[in-house]
């Protein structure tokens, strides 16, 4: 039933199409990009929750989870992330031990850290996945096309250099819906 309203909501109503090449792994870290609007946030949860029969959870910043849209995005599946002060254990540490201790667990990232033209982007979506030894799924949205694809992943081996040019190589393609804050 789920699977199908997201579908007709995505498909019908919003016209967007999904190209899926790749495996849906039960454990993994979705990289997606490029995130130039906050309704990339909801047109990512209607298309994993047509391609996949788990849940998606995603990092945002501590900020969006005031009262009473932090009980929204925690239900959508929000983890908030303090970003002002060091703890004792990592934001990569605390993920991969979530990965650890579940059968099945998505993380959705956006590399770019905000929506906002970024050229240096973070790398703990990388770290997160090669602490947890899980793939990182590759989600390019494409307003031009109307599309979301995922037609690559990466197991991370170390090389984040090299990873990560291969990474910005594959989301050259892809244009947001503010083409102009997007940079690689």
């Amino acid at each position: 039933m789920r699977k199908s309203l997201y579908h007709f909501i995505y498909t019908y109503i919003l016209r967007w199409k999904y190209k899926v090449t790749v495996p849906m792994f039960d454990k993994c870290v979705i990289c997606a990009a490029p995130h130039t609007t906050n309704s990339d946030l909801f047109l990512g949860k209607l298309f994993f929750g047509i391609v996949s029969n788990e849940r998606a959870y995603f990092l945002m910043k501590k900020e969006w989870f005031f009262f009473p849209v932090g009980i929204f995005f925690r239900a959508v599946g929000g983890i908030p992330v303090d970003r002002s002060h060091k703890h004792k254990i990592s934001m990569t540490q605390q993920m991969a031990t979530i990965f650890a201790k579940r059968k099945c667990f998505t993380l959705a990232i956006t590399p770019e850290g905000t929506r906002s033209a970024n050229s240096e982007w973070k790398k703990g979506f990388y770290y997160i996945a090669l602490e947890a030894k899980v793939p990182i799924i590759l989600a390019g949205i494409d307003y031009a096309t109307r599309t979301i694809v995922t037609s690559k992943y990466i197991i991370p081996n170390g090389d984040i250099d090299a990873q990560m040019q291969e990474i910005k190589q594959y989301f050259a393609q892809f244009k947001g819906k503010h083409p102009e804050r997007f940079a690689i």
